[in-house]
């Protein structure tokens, strides 16, 4: 029953990532999610249904639009991919539960935002302001969460990092963060509560300065100045917190007992 219950949310989650595909390319524009149809960018030939299948298309047409043949980004089926790992992930975790959906959208959200910061080094408000909203809803059916955590966990993680953010402008009369990260780490906050925002902030910040500082190398930089979008980190340790927050905790601590 297990295996088959994650093996149809593999394949649902293959679906919704490619719906995540379209929120990505056309949220920042502003654009309608449901109109007008999925096309080629190149030809602007409509795709057809059998073009549209999840990962299998992909290969079938070998990354290539079948009309005009202009390359498909592979971004097209990682996003999809990581949307059934996603809902795989969720439903092994959590079983068939109101739990398994919550935290798979949660999931599939902070998805969309890492890859639209990565373009555009922004975070929509229409994401993380009605996910704050949602997340303080969903501490009423998630039994790990309180709506009081779900409340600390809004004001830390939007705190900590406004705090940061006015402190280095402060000194440095720069800007150092956009509020877009704080508002996202206040709909994390939301939904993981406040244990699950100081995890997030260490995972976050620890991945993105090795990643910062493996760019400096790779460009040969004399400096250690280098804009890298703080999104997709504290999306990252949101993720790992909510599929193994509590085990990697525990073994932390237990390393350094």
């Amino acid at each position: 029953m297990n295996l088959v219950f994650q093996t149809i949310a593999f394949l649902y989650g293959l679906c919704i990532g490619s719906f995540l595909n379209v929120c990505i390319h056309r949220l920042p524009e502003s654009r309608s999610l449901i109109k007008p149809r999925s096309m080629c960018p190149q030809c602007s030939q409509p795709i057809a249904f059998y073009d549209n299948i999840p990962v299998v298309s992909f290969l079938l047409l070998r990354g290539r639009c079948r009309n005009c043949g202009t390359p498909i980004a592979w971004r097209y089926p990682l996003v999809e991919l990581l949307g059934g790992l996603a809902a795989l992930a969720s439903a092994a975790k959590f079983g068939p539960s109101l739990a398994a959906l919550v935290y798979f959208v949660f999931t599939a959200i902070l998805i969309v935002v890492t890859f639209i910061d990565i373009d555009h080094r922004i975070i929509p408000d229409v994401i993380s302001l009605p996910g704050i909203v949602l997340g303080l809803a969903a501490s009423f059916i998630l039994p790990s969460m309180s709506f009081t955590d779900s409340l600390l966990g809004i004001a830390l993680g939007g705190g900590s990092l406004l705090a940061v953010a006015l402190i280095y402008r402060l000194v440095t009369k720069k800007d150092g963060m956009g509020m877009g990260d704080v508002k996202l780490l206040s709909m994390i906050g939301a939904l993981i509560g406040w244990k699950g925002v100081v995890f997030t902030i260490f995972i976050g910040s620890l991945v993105g300065s090795l990643v910062g500082l493996a760019m400096v190398f790779a460009q040969k930089r004399k400096d250690l100045k280098l804009a890298v979008p703080f999104g997709p980190f504290l999306s990252l340790g949101a993720i790992v917190y909510v599929f193994a927050g509590s085990e990697l905790t525990f073994w932390y601590f237990h390393l350094t007992a």
